[in-house]
């Protein structure tokens, strides 16, 4: 077991850093958009805590790898996943899947009032954070936000979800981000065998 960052090996220690400062600057806060009138308590905002204490094991990265589903089932994914969305300037997806999975769990009473947010946040032409969805689920999802149910939102989510996983999740994984995960903890476990590297992984994603 490691006694702390000072007995890993130098070129470990390396990699930690600049795959922090890599990260670092991919988590930093976006510049503000329109603001929701009811700002969505995100998943993502967990996550980020999470990603940010303990970062992805190697066991992790490579569920990512097999799927865009492990993906977006891991808190430490989201948050990563989010991250790379936003320096590719098309986070408003991810908002949006987040947005629809909150929307699912409003209480009856609120579903009209939220899913009117979330069309003028996401869908209407011109909306601060629109998404890209074809004309019809537009507006197909136009018609369903009329007469709001826990439904409504269904078709254009998975579109959107789709899209990401067609999409910007192949880019994902051939990011230098991935790679430089993938390569740290590969360096780490030819280097310092028995070394569980947790001291390393922390500093990946911020850590002292």
């Amino acid at each position: 077991m490691c006694k702390g960052l000072a007995t890993l090996p130098a070129t470990c220690l390396k990699s930690a850093k600049d795959i922090k400062h890599k990260i670092s600057f991919l988590l930093q806060k976006p510049e503000p958009q329109a603001a929701d009138p009811k700002p969505i308590k995100e998943k993502t905002s967990a996550a980020a805590a999470v990603a940010a204490k303990s970062g992805p094991t190697a066991a992790e990265v490579e569920k990512w790898k097999q799927s865009f589903s492990h993906v977006m089932s891991s808190d430490t994914g989201l948050a990563v996943f989010k991250s790379f969305l936003r320096s590719e300037f098309s986070e408003e997806n991810i908002d949006f899947w987040l947005a629809c999975e909150d929307y699912k769990k409003t209480p009856a009473s609120k579903l009209a009032t939220r899913a009117k947010q979330i069309y003028q946040q996401y869908i209407e032409a011109d909306a601060p954070k629109e998404v890209n969805l074809d004309a019809a689920t537009r507006e197909e999802t136009r018609q369903n936000v009329e007469n709001a149910c826990p439904s409504c939102f269904v078709e254009a989510q998975k579109m959107i979800y789709t899209l990401m996983e067609k999409d910007s999740y192949r880019r994902f994984l051939k990011s230098q981000l991935i790679q430089d995960l993938c390569s740290t903890q590969t360096t780490c476990t030819k280097e310092k065998k028995g070394c569980d590297c947790a001291e390393n992984r922390q500093m990946l994603v911020g850590g002292a």
